[in-house]
């Protein structure tokens, strides 16, 4: 009876634990006595791995839509009436016509300041002389010294000579001149989504819609976990067929979709752009629903122990078994793919211990 006393009291069975999708059976025992082992935790034969040193991550799947992304509205600009039009599909490119108005072709620029007035002398200075002046400068024109401070381009005399060159090779009335509605600025190559002005129409009003060329995930996530998500961040795309295509995060929405009517008033999102790091893996798809796998969370160069060594103490917390039947506690971190993060006295790298799987 003096070795039964000396032995450790089990007073209860493997108890589930769920963490990070995962369900295991953990032993429950009193640390305060001896050192009977529940057949749960060690069989005859008990399992044993190392304590290692990785990393560790947790995340979140997200449904998606590959397309070509959000359309932008494409609105006119200036006197006329359309006389062409693009048809779906075609592409915006640098310096080249995208529609005509009054029989003229409205050439494509790329920039983020739109021409909001004429630019005909020496005198005007601003970013939309720089966009003039870089565009002309990446079609192969003489433009001179251009200053790194869009603000201070002032359109110089060597700009419109060579706009007055540029706009002879398109078609335009080489004037050297520019006015609003000549040029429409867009941020780079896009794609015509969808035409919605007829011929005939004023060229100011709202003509065309377009995407980007590249075809990119579009991500729906409810505003308030969106914070979890960093833009530039790698993540895993996976298609219909189950092939995964590695991606980054390269916009996410500021503007609120305030609560989607048609989800059953669900709560407001915010779409994140998700494009593949190389387009030929999703070049076989049009349009498709698709899996987005982010991670949220990493905790690096940790100590780790397979979930199923964690044998729940009585007065709370976990400890870990070695194979000599000695017991440490240990203190819980991070629980992923099976793994969990330990610390604590005696806990190190390589540390052999008893696991249920």
């Amino acid at each position: 009876m003096a070795a039964d006393t000396r032995r450790r009291a089990v007073i209860g069975i493997a108890v589930l634990v769920v963490v990070a999708g995962t369900v295991l059976g953990v032993a429950v025992i009193d640390s305060r006595h001896g050192s009977a082992v529940s057949a749960t935790v060690a069989p005859p034969s008990a399992q044993t791995a190392e304590i290692k040193k990785m990393d560790l991550s947790n995340g979140q799947t997200f449904g998606g839509t590959l397309g070509f992304g959000p359309p932008q509205t494409v609105k006119g600009a200036g006197a006329g009436v359309v006389t062409k039009l693009p048809a779906t599909g075609d592409l915006a490119v640098q310096g080249k016509a995208l529609y005509w108005v009054n029989d003229k072709p409205v050439p494509v620029f790329f920039g983020d300041t739109p021409l909001f007035r004429k630019l005909d002398g020496p005198m005007l200075k601003g970013a939309d002389v720089a966009v003039v002046a870089q565009n002309l400068k990446a079609l192969g024109y003489s433009v001179g010294t251009l200053p790194k401070d869009a603000q201070q381009t002032a359109f110089t005399p060597a700009i419109a000579a060579a706009l007055n060159k540029w706009e002879r090779s398109v078609g335009l009335d080489d004037t050297g001149t520019l006015d609003v509605g000549q040029v429409l600025v867009l941020p780079g190559p896009m794609r015509v989504n969808s035409v919605t002005a007829q011929l005939g129409d004023p060229a100011a009003g709202e003509l065309l819609a377009v995407t980007s060329t590249q075809k990119v995930v579009t991500m729906p996530v409810d505003a308030s976990s969106v914070g979890q998500i960093k833009n530039g961040a790698a993540v895993t795309v996976i298609r219909p067929d189950t092939k995964t295509v590695s991606a980054k995060v390269t916009a996410i929405s500021t503007t609120v979709d305030g609560g989607d009517k048609q989800q059953n008033n669900g709560p407001p999102k915010l779409n994140v752009t998700v494009t593949p790091d190389d387009p030929s893996t999703v070049a076989d798809l049009d349009a498709a629903s698709v899996q987005v796998q982010v991670t949220t969370s990493v905790h690096k160069a940790v100590l780790a122990a397979p979930v199923g060594a964690l044998v729940a103490l009585r007065e709370g917390g976990y400890a870990v078994q070695t194979a000599d039947g000695k017991y440490h506690a240990v203190q819980t971190g991070m629980f992923a793919n099976g793994m969990v993060e330990i610390s604590g006295d005696g806990v190190a790298e390589g540390l052999k211990v008893v696991t249920t799987s």
